[in-house]
């Protein structure tokens, strides 16, 4: 194994934690003191947290640095023990945690697989030709993304981390409980023991960007909402003319029209209208002034919206009319 390589790359650690029930807004604040606090530490790439779902069942946080060596130093340092130290009443039980060097951030993040396994050396190469034929058979079934296996880390994790991802939690369930899967592990029986987490990530996509493979800090909430509504304006009132001429009673065409907006916002919308419009605001470079990035983004919200409610004040009273 290359061990300049690892410590060069970018490394992801994927922490889970169940949160004793009625203190998790507690819980949250204390985690969001502790990714500001991370922050603070050298090659801190990002930090994101995930409350939990009905796929995953505890609160997944997950921080990224720019090489193994930092995140160790975070991982290990007196900051983030202090921390933990006196979070430790809102833990319900120990955490769990994967470490994983390089990797890339997929495009759609909608539904994350992660599963560890224990492989005695002398079993590594046949675990390999395993790990293949999984692979080569999840990746027939429909809204399959790919897959990443990551060896372990010497003096940080002794397992290896399998990453896999499907489009839905549909199709993910499909995989899960296919005849074929339980064959495939069938297969594997000496490689049966292994942990396995779903990361629920269904809007992950909506402000997903890659940048020379580093992932940066999620936008602010204040960004977010500013983000989704230029989005949203021209996707809901272009769905209401569309859905005009069908006369439907306000409590269907509103169904309609949210199920609709959703679609077109997660897969249209958003990441290739807003994105990328406001790329440059919501995932501004280090080394860019806050103020300026700020202005020039809030001036190009500014100047869109203008223009969407200008095209639609002519349609909707000189061209079209609606009833």
């Amino acid at each position: 194994m290359n061990t300049q390589h690892l410590e060069d790359a970018a490394a992801t650690v994927i922490i889970g934690q169940k949160v004793v029930p009625g203190r998790a807004r507690d819980y949250e604040a204390w985690q969001q003191e502790l990714n500001a606090a991370a922050a603070d530490y050298a090659g801190y790439l990002g930090a994101e947290i995930s409350p939990p779902t009905l796929r995953q069942t505890d609160w997944v946080v997950v921080y990224r640095f720019d090489s193994i060596a930092h995140l160790q130093a975070w991982m290990n340092s007196e900051t983030r023990q202090s921390f933990l130290d006196s979070g430790s009443e809102y833990f319900d039980g120990p955490a769990t945690q994967q470490v994983i060097s390089g990797g890339t951030q997929p495009a759609d993040p909608l539904v994350t697989v992660v599963v560890t396994h224990r492989v005695h050396p002398d079993h590594v190469d046949g675990f390999l030709e395993w790990q293949r034929r999984l692979n080569q058979e999840e990746s027939k079934f429909e809204g399959f993304r790919g897959t990443e296996l990551f060896r372990p880390i010497e003096g940080l994790q002794d397992e290896w981390t399998t990453l896999y991802r499907f489009d839905n939690a549909e199709h993910l369930d499909a995989w899960l409980t296919s005849d074929k899967r339980r064959e495939v592990l069938a297969e594997g029986e000496k490689f049966k023991d292994f942990e396995l987490r779903t990361i629920d990530n269904s809007f992950g996509s909506w402000f997903a960007f890659e940048e020379n493979g580093r992932e940066a800090p999620p936008p602010s909430e204040t960004k977010t909402a500013i983000a989704v509504w230029v989005g949203l304006y021209p996707t809901v009132v272009l769905l209401t003319l569309a859905l005009a001429p069908f006369h439907l009673p306000i409590w269907l065409g509103l169904l309609v029209g949210n199920l609709l907006s959703s679609f077109i916002m997660s897969f249209l919308t958003m990441p290739y209208y807003v994105n990328r419009l406001l790329k440059r605001w919501l995932r501004p470079s280090p080394d860019q002034s806050a103020a300026r990035t700020n202005l020039l983004g809030l001036g190009i919200v500014g100047a869109v919206m203008v223009f969407w409610a200008a095209v639609f004040y002519v349609v909707t009273t000189q061209i079209w009319t609606l009833p």
